[in-house]
């Protein structure tokens, strides 16, 4: 018994490193003095980071990012939570073609997604606007919030909304009271993930974003396309280290609740 859970943990072990350590690789280069994507480093500096800083490019496409985000991930956690809770409760036939028409934008191919947005933008005038991606990534995000929602409430009790009604509660103040603070991990945690996704989406963007809503995926990737430069690993680690924080953030809300 001991060996074999030495042999899982060791297996652990290599598959964790096999998917961190390329990540883990990308943070030494974002501080080399150098201009090529070489180890061991020629030297240490800021000379990338202060190059995103200074330039006009990386700065709108983090900011069209941001703004992508904080506006997708409220819309995607307040819909995938209503949606969520809506399945919970609901009785109704075809539930579960509901759930798997959710649950569609987390399985269908990016590619196909960002086609079929943009035929269904076009003709509407959302295309090359900011209200045209922020529905797209709410639409792309959302699942992730009913799928973590729905994990919380399968430990919620019922009867605890029951009671809060029958001590005359009014259903919104049942909600906000009673049901949400049980299930607010899972609402926090599907926030992250939401907002994991706007963050990393980048082809609904090459799409239907114009040159002005150009994001921090689209930007690296037209980088990568153009030349090659050490700013984009700088703009790499900025974004893990966001990831980490909001991955600490979670773990916090959780214990604190």
């Amino acid at each position: 018994m001991k060996i074999y859970r030495g042999v899982q943990w060791l297996w652990s072990i290599l598959v964790l490193m096999f998917l961190v350590l390329p990540i883990l690789a990308v943070i030494p280069l974002s501080f080399s003095s150098g201009s090529f994507l070489s180890y061991p480093l020629p030297g240490i500096g800021l000379r990338w980071y202060r190059a995103f800083l200074e330039s006009d490019f990386w700065l709108m496409s983090l900011y069209n990012s941001a703004l992508i985000g904080v506006a997708a991930t409220v819309g995607a956690t307040v819909l995938g939570t209503i949606a969520a809770i809506g399945l919970w409760r609901g009785r109704f036939p075809g539930k579960s073609l509901v759930m798997a028409l959710l649950m569609t934008p987390m399985v269908v191919p990016g590619i196909i997604t960002a086609v079929a947005l943009t035929f269904a933008f076009a003709p509407i005038g959302l295309s090359n606007t900011y209200t045209g991606l922020i529905i797209a990534h709410i639409a792309l995000a959302s699942p992730f919030v009913v799928v973590t929602v729905l994990a919380a409430l399968t430990q919620f009790d019922a009867g605890l909304l029951r009671a809060a009604y029958a001590c005359g509660a009014t259903p919104m103040r049942g909600f906000f009271s009673v049901m949400l603070p049980g299930i607010l991990p899972g609402v926090v945690a599907g926030a992250i993930f939401a907002m994991a996704v706007s963050l990393d989406e980048s082809v609904v963007v090459l799409f239907l974003a114009s040159p002005e809503q150009r994001t921090l995926p689209r930007q690296m990737f037209a980088g990568l396309k153009d030349t090659i430069e050490l700013t984009i690993l700088a703009a790499a680690t900025m974004m893990v280290l966001l990831s980490v924080l909001m991955m600490a953030a979670s773990q916090l809300i959780r214990k604190k609740t």
